[in-house]
């Protein structure tokens, strides 16, 4: 049984038939394990939808040598011209392909990192390849996107309810290897209200099985009362108590947060203040991808919506 204790690594599928993903890219993906073809690629989409977990499977189930960077991280000149230059520069043991993957890519410098990686992808093609993963894709300079084939991961509506339920199927059979108690209702709703996000799905099942059960109960903690505090605190104007707030909450990402506030303006935003919470999430969400620090980004996106925005 493995030893790792994140369940998102310990269930990580290994094979591109066990990836929950729409069937014509898992038909895709397959065929490049089949052929032992794989190209450059540049895998786009939101997060948690199983971007890196099918660009490790595929090598794998290859048997390629891979080498895995988190852009977010190590993003910087020095990683390039030295772990990934010497890496790349030198033959595999099989004689293969050796491949790199660079989790997180659109958090590279677009005007060093990102320039310097093209010449590599140049320089070292015929002995490795690569992979970048990125939520935004817009983040990446064109030259990349002509060296790589660009999958986005976008779920046709037709699919949503098949891949859920195939998700649920996973999710339950998890639960039960883990010993943990839990209503098939509850995991479902689970599921729905963070589609198609597999990881963070996980990652909740697994936060809340700490004690051994997963049941009803956690709808409470799963549902908008952190965030109501914040937008009670923001209809006060209570500027202490929002900055408290997004001090206390760093660890929820921020394309999260922005997303929540785009997703419910109506439920609590005059319906002729939306249009500029609009302009305001769009302006911090573009910052966001170039700022020193996200706190006072997030921090300064709310005191502006806090001063601009009617409330309900």
């Amino acid at each position: 049984m493995s030893k790792e204790l994140l369940w998102v690594e310990k269930y990580r599928p290994k094979k591109v038939a066990d990836t929950i993903l729409p069937k014509e890219l898992k038909t895709t993906f397959q065929t490049f394990v089949d052929q032992r073809n794989v190209p450059n690629l540049l895998l786009t989409g939101t997060a948690g939808v199983g971007k890196t977990t099918i660009a490790r499977a595929m090598l794998d189930e290859i048997g390629y040598d891979v080498m895995v960077i988190n852009g977010s991280l190590h993003g910087n000149i020095d990683t390039l011209r030295t772990q990934i230059q010497t890496y790349a520069s030198t033959v595999s043991f099989t004689g293969d392909r050796k491949f790199v993957i660079l989790d997180e890519a659109d958090y590279l410098n677009p005007q060093s990192t990102q320039p310097a990686l093209r010449n590599f992808m140049e320089e070292f093609s015929k002995n490795c390849g690569f992979i970048l993963t990125c939520n935004f894709k817009n983040r990446i300079i064109e030259p990349l996107h002509s060296r790589c084939s660009v999958v986005d991961f976008k779920i046709p509506n037709p699919e949503k309810p098949k891949l859920a339920a195939q998700f649920l199927k996973r999710l339950t059979s998890i639960l039960e290897n883990e010993g943990v108690e839990f209503e098939t209702k509850v995991v479902a709703e689970l599921i729905t209200k963070h589609f198609p996000d597999w990881r963070r799905i996980i990652n909740e099942c697994q936060r809340h099985a700490a004690i051994g059960k997963i049941s009803s109960e956690i709808l409470v903690n799963l549902s908008d009362e952190n965030f109501d505090k914040l937008i009670n605190y923001m209809k006060e104007r209570n500027f202490k108590a929002v900055r408290k707030w997004v001090g206390e909450n760093s660890d929820i990402e921020t394309t999260v947060l922005y997303r929540t506030l785009y997703d419910r303006a109506y439920n609590y935003v005059e319906p002729r203040s939306i249009p500029q919470l609009v302009l305001h999430i769009a302006e911090y969400s573009y910052k966001d991808a170039f700022v020193a620090d996200h706190e006072i980004n997030l921090v300064a996106c709310l005191v502006e919506i806090m001063a601009d925005c009617e409330w309900t």
